[in-house]
């Protein structure tokens, strides 16, 4: 019960059944009103993704919360997204949990959580874990406890929440399709796209969406089902894009666009069949914003490729590099002020007309006027990027209590050496002919990689090297 291992750094995520129970959902819903009423708070929206464990989930989050005291303002089934835009434009709604699994494997499921507008992460996350785990003892005992520093937990200390259902679906909806400027409607009615769901809490919003944008739109799998029958909702991985690429083959669409299970994640599929990853999809939408706001600062992680950072200097923006993890990306927004941002795991953020939080349906509407503004296709805006040879994202399976030791492990090898070395976020190693990177993953037990050369013989000498000083840790890829 309450197991530690699930208030991970950016959230909170187990596997349903073996790390995570509907009890744990209600404990967690109890701190987390203990934690949002500390700092004033009084109404939370709840949400959920399309998992089969999510109804039991959700209901037990509600009535935790509702025992701690909030009102609960449920908004069904939809993507995160959804969720942040009832955060912020819902009156007197002062925070929102969304019960989602994102990306991750079918049984895994999790809880992403905003307070005033800003994602709760790091020790924010592992308070609410040691408040939940004042919750368990205390209902396994059947008296109220006294919780994290002489604070109480009792079900009779304050007056139970109440609870209702708002469908702001169309709203939400209505508010992408204002990504669309007036003006590029006509032209955006030539283009022919495709959506790929993969049967995910997106579905509902893509079907509606569509029908009120111009231009025509080929959808697939957008019947919400938490099986997953056709493909894993993990659209970073390339053997989940084999439908949506041969779908905009098939019909010779202009591009297609697939998303992970909650829709905070885009890859898109250019009309050539190529798959255009989050860092790559920045800087074309860079290029689209800084013919609004010149000048504009544009974040990426770092993950991306230097030929994003590089593309954005010349295109007249003002680049900056942040660590990796969407709720990390938020805050550093706030910092600098950036306008937009991406992750290279297909997380796009705008603050420029919308609400500074990650939206793949609000970035494929971007991406529509984008194209709309421009002669030719995102195929030959894409060949206008400098030519690198990269890998993809690389995993290697390591224990949770190994990850950042490992990675310590490497950077004092690395130091010995007199390499030189970005500690930002893991370790980023610039060589003479490219860079690789080295970092914990903040939602798996793994440790991530990638490396980018300007040929493939730099390429491979780089992932040689990362290979090299992982197995001197006892580390290699599963």
């Amino acid at each position: 019960m309450t197991d530690p291992a699930i208030f991970r750094e950016y959230d909170i995520r187990g596997t349903y059944g073996c790390n995570l129970f509907d009890d744990d959902a209600y404990a967690i819903g109890r701190a987390v009103a203990q934690a949002l009423r500390e700092r004033g708070g009084r109404r939370i929206a709840v949400g959920r993704d399309g998992r089969l464990s999510a109804p039991a989930l959700e209901a037990a989050l509600v009535e935790g919360l509702r025992d701690g005291g909030l009102d609960v303002v449920r908004i069904g089934v939809g993507a995160t997204p959804m969720l942040y835009y009832a955060e912020a434009s819902m009156k007197e709604i002062d925070g929102g949990i969304h019960v989602t699994g994102s990306h991750n494997p079918r049984d895994d499921n999790g809880f992403k959580i905003v307070f005033f507008g800003g994602a709760l992460f790091g020790a924010e996350i592992q308070r609410i874990g040691l408040l939940a785990a004042d919750v368990a003892a205390a209902k396994r005992s059947g008296v109220a406890g006294e919780g994290v520093a002489g604070e109480w937990i009792g079900g009779d200390l304050v007056h139970r929440g109440a609870v209702e259902g708002q469908d702001i679906l169309p709203g939400y909806v209505a508010r992408l399709v204002d990504g669309l400027l007036p003006g590029l409607w006509d032209k955006a009615g030539d283009l022919r796209i495709g959506w790929d769901a993969g049967n995910g809490a997106a579905g509902p919003a893509i079907e509606a969406l569509t029908a009120l944008l111009p231009g025509e739109h080929h959808l697939l799998f957008t019947q919400v089902d938490g099986h997953f029958p056709h493909h894993h909702p993990d659209p970073t991985v390339e053997a989940n894009l084999a439908d949506l690429r041969a779908l905009v083959a098939s019909r010779h669409l202009d591009f297609g666009v697939a998303f992970d299970g909650d829709a905070d994640r885009i890859v898109v599929i250019d009309g050539r069949g190529r798959s255009i990853l989050g860092d790559q999809l920045l800087a074309l939408l860079a290029q689209d914003l800084l013919l609004d706001c010149p000048g504009a600062v544009i974040l990426g992680d770092v993950k991306a490729s230097q030929a994003v950072y590089d593309r954005i200097a010349a295109l007249g923006g003002v680049p900056a590099m942040g660590p990796a993890g969407h709720s990390l990306i938020k805050a550093e927004m706030k910092v600098n002020g950036a306008l937009l941002a991406g992750e290279t795991s297909g997380h796009i953020f705008y603050k420029h007309r919308f609400y500074g939080f990650d939206d793949a349906l609000y970035a494929a509407v971007r991406l529509m006027a984008a194209v709309s503004r421009r002669n030719g296709s995102i195929a030959d805006w894409f060949d206008e990027l400098p030519v690198c040879f990269n890998t993809p994202e690389l995993r290697f399976p390591v224990a949770a209590d190994r990850k950042r030791a490992v990675v310590e492990e490497v950077a004092a090898r690395l130091a010995a050496q007199g390499a030189q070395v970005n500690r930002m976020d893991g370790l980023r190693v610039s060589c003479d002919d490219g860079w690789w990177l080295l970092r914990a993953s903040n939602t798996q037990e793994m440790l991530v990689a990638r490396a980018e050369s300007g040929s493939e013989a730099g390429l491979a000498a780089l992932v040689a090297q990362l290979d090299a000083e992982l197995a001197q840790s006892g580390v290699s890829r599963g």
